[in-house]
């Protein structure tokens, strides 16, 4: 772990450019570190989407997951957005993770093989 003189000794702001990226120290106009994110990410995966009914550290409630969609950071949060309205809850997204409230597996790998994707139900 980085001390904390380390931690705060980066710049954070110039005159010249404006405010400066904590991660690669690029002015904020030309950080790629969102695009770099989501390259890495991206070739990761697999091609096979997994859902699966998760209850771990959400004191019993039940979320089905959907991960491995091969999508842009932005382009998922609008395929999350539409799938929480189809199921009629909520949801959030995390890590490259869809998160919708309840069991809705089959409801999602109905949707998600009509836009084209190979679906796996994974997990109980």
């Amino acid at each position: 772990m980085a001390s904390l003189k380390e931690q705060l000794g980066g710049l954070v702001y110039s005159t010249e450019h404006g405010d400066i990226c904590p991660t690669c120290r690029a002015p904020r106009e030309a950080c790629r570190c969102d695009e770099l994110g989501d390259e890495a990410r991206l070739a990761a995966l697999d091609g096979i989407v997994r859902i699966r009914r998760e209850t771990s550290g959400r004191k019993g409630k039940g979320v089905t997951t959907i991960s491995g969609v091969p999508l842009p950071q932005a382009e998922l949060k609008a395929l999350a957005k539409e799938l929480k309205k189809r199921c009629g809850t909520g949801g959030a997204l995390k890590e490259g993770v869809i998160e919708i409230q309840g069991d809705h597996r089959e409801t999602l790998k109905r949707e998600l093989e009509k836009s084209g994707y190979q679906v796996k139900l994974a997990g109980g």
